[in-house]
């Protein structure tokens, strides 16, 4: 067995800018359901970007991505994750942009993607998540749209 990490990239970009957006999702398997926020953002002509990783698995190469993504120009990450959930708050913990979880179900499942929610959700203090539906990536796309739509700074200060 390979001990390399896998990692798979898939950059859809709209006009000549770099990705605003970084789709991240923890295994291909939830690709269908991410899907329906990348076409959100095609649609919208937001370029962003569509990357497969696992905190779990690979949980160096997650604060890589996540540290190096403001600097690469990514305004917003959208992480979609099944079960334990972790991604959105590994991604959160190791970045200052905006991070919005979409809880995601699957056959193994708690009580229908319970789990899921409640992973995305519960976040300590310092390390906020946006959470959406279950399974519901456009409302990451329609949120990530409307964040960067806002012309708003990040970090936000908290007084």
């Amino acid at each position: 067995m390979s001990a390399e990490p896998q990692l798979a990239v898939v950059a859809e970009q709209t006009g000549e800018s770099p990705p605003l957006v970084g789709i991240v999702m923890g295994s291909a398997s939830d690709m269908d359901t991410m899907q329906s926020a990348a076409k959100e953002l095609g649609e919208r002509g937001i370029s962003h970007e569509v990357t497969v990783m696992s905190a779990h698995r690979q949980p160096d190469l997650v604060a890589e991505y996540a540290k190096q993504a403001r600097g690469r120009g990514l305004r917003v990450l959208i992480a979609g994750a099944g079960l334990s959930a972790a991604l959105p708050g590994v991604l959160a913990a190791h970045t200052d942009l905006p991070v919005i979880g979409v809880p995601l179900s699957s056959r193994l499942s708690a009580a229908g993607g319970l789990d899921a929610i409640l992973s995305v959700i519960q976040m300590p203090p310092g390390v906020p998540v946006a959470a959406v539906g279950l399974d519901n990536a456009r409302n990451a796309a329609l949120l990530a749209a409307r964040i960067i739509d806002s012309g708003g700074s990040w970090p936000l200060s908290v007084a």
